[in-house]
């Protein structure tokens, strides 16, 4: 039993799914045009249409297939996804007098979608159309100053719309909406941490079989958990490979094998830098650089296989928003590859293990609580595949990276002592191709100028800059000028996500 969630492109549809699962409720997201008999094979209790960038009226505006409209369930439009039940219906849908987008105050509110709900109603809005005028046997549940219709019902047919997203973090209320969603539907609440580990131990051993597991370990939370989580499913089967690609931050990999060999991984650690490296060498592109980052880990891999093998899996702990972000999803832009979606080569010499491929960071990191994972592992702030490669602007150098390194420690180390970093959600230090004029010492100076970035998030698709004290910022400034003489300027990056990425490459 689930609630299907239909994707019709909208960069917020896998926080649908996050919330009802963080409501206990078993929840998959399907393409918008996946056909009724796959729909069907979830058993769906209830269905969510998707917001996205098309407009109904648009001659190839995606659609639901024949018959999902037509199930007894109660289904729930967000955005383009209630626009299009109000055409659908009979209703007018046009271009709005007054694009909304950002927070609004619902001028009043009822209904069963809001049963409950008392005080402000703040809602995220992000549209350019609206629906004009209501079909039959819907009726208007909430307004805005400037949307007259922002949510629909129909009681009789159990069909419901909102024209804001409720998923989102700026429409503080929308998880009880939600909420009233899975009450309408008559979802039983027992998705929980206990629950998915259940099922995903089950199915690594339904997909494993017999096999032996390669698995691709960084020490981050994500790998670490696998590592945990397949040692439970396939025991002495798994074993963990550390590749130390030289683009590690400073005492990194001695930090790995402390905090992971007295847990009882099988862990071998493998030096690659001099082939990563050389793979990487007058390498500029980004987008390059993490695809030649992928292939270099699969052919490291490889090469242990050989040694310690055989194997026929390689485990990777790959995220939805890696997914996401890589163009997993039906309509969505392809922003930049993750070397663990984008980046393997197509003869890839294992078959792909890959639980956690739909889970959210914080899904894992309460698994990671269940199974044992020591909090200074389990809380640590994510760290790239590609390490330092996609921090250091540009061709990297061991120069270059040796600076970074040392700029990285200062910052993140300064954030433990001051007490920020359980606050920050991710932190990091980019070393910019950027060189300028400075004065130390009475002496001119043409050094690097070093960025600083460090955000807060839920679930990491979308991000705030942190705000670090000015007092803090001012000492790491000053910390990292004195003991690091390639840099002479210090920034701070105070751009949110979107319209940035958290990684500056």
């Amino acid at each position: 039993m689930s609630v299907v969630i239909l994707d019709f492109g909208s960069q917020f549809t896998r926080l649908i799914a996050r919330r009802f699962r963080e409501l206990g409720a078993y929840s998959v997201i399907l393409p918008g045009s996946a056909p009724l008999e796959r729909i069907l094979q979830e058993n769906p209790q209830g269905i969510v249409l998707s917001g996205g960038p098309s407009s109904v009226y648009d001659e190839n505006a995606p659609k639901p297939a024949p018959g999902v409209l037509d199930l007894d369930v109660p289904v729930l439009g967000v955005c383009y996804g209630m626009q299009f039940l109000a055409q659908q219906a009979g209703g007018d849908v046009k271009r709005a007098g007054k694009r909304e987008y950002g927070k609004a105050d619902l001028t009043s509110y009822g209904g069963q979608l809001f049963a409950g709900i008392q005080g402000e109603f703040v809602a995220w809005m992000s549209h350019s159309d609206s629906v004009t005028a209501l079909p039959d046997g819907y009726e208007v549940v909430a307004q805005t100053a400037d949307t007259p219709v922002t949510a629909i019902e129909n009681t009789v047919t159990r069909r419901y719309g909102v024209q804001f997203h409720p998923e989102v973090v700026h429409t503080p209320k929308g998880g009880q909406l939600l909420g009233n969603f899975l009450d309408i539907c008559g979802v039983t609440r027992d998705w929980t941490a206990e629950h998915i580990i259940d099922e995903l131990i089950a199915d690594v051993r339904t997909q494993v079989g017999d096999g032996r597991v390669l698995l691709a370990i960084s020490g981050g939370v994500d790998s670490s958990t696998l590592g945990l989580l397949l040692a439970r499913a396939v025991g002495e089967r798994l074993t963990a490979v550390f590749i130390d690609h030289g683009l590690l931050r400073l005492g990194e990999r001695e930090q790995v094998e402390a905090a992971l060999r007295p847990l009882g991984v099988n862990l071998i650690t493998v030096d690659a830098r001099t082939e990563f490296m050389a793979a990487l060498g007058g390498v500029s592109d980004p987008e390059q650089k993490r695809k030649i980052i992928g292939r270099e880990f699969i052919r490291a891999f490889e090469r242990e296989a050989r040694t310690h093998g055989p194997f026929d899996f390689l485990a990777q702990g790959t995220l939805y928003p890696d997914v996401i972000e890589s163009a997993g999803g039906e309509g969505a832009a392809n922003i930049k590859s993750h070397h663990n979606v984008g980046g393997l080569p197509d003869d890839l010499a294992f078959k792909l293990v890959e639980p956690f491929r739909t889970l959210f960071k914080d899904e894992v990191r309460e698994i990671a609580r269940l199974l044992g994972l020591p909090d200074a592992v389990r809380m640590r702030h994510p760290f790239p595949g590609p390490g330092l490669a996609i921090r250091c602007l540009g061709a990297i150098s061991e120069e270059k990276l040796d600076i970074l390194r040392r700029v990285d420690d200062i910052f993140i180390s300064g954030l433990r002592e001051f007490g920020l970093y359980d606050g920050c959600s991710q932190a990091l230090a980019i070393l910019t191709p950027i060189q300028s004029v400075g004065v130390m010492g009475d002496e001119r100076t043409y050094s690097f100028t070093a960025a600083l970035r460090a955000v807060t998030t839920d679930d990491f698709m979308t991000a705030e800059w942190a705000r670090l004290p000015y007092d803090f910022l001012a000492t790491m400034s000053n910390r990292i000028v004195n003991q690091v003489h390639e840099i002479n300027r210090v920034v701070y990056d105070i751009t949110g996500k979107p319209p940035a990425t958290i990684e500056w490459e």
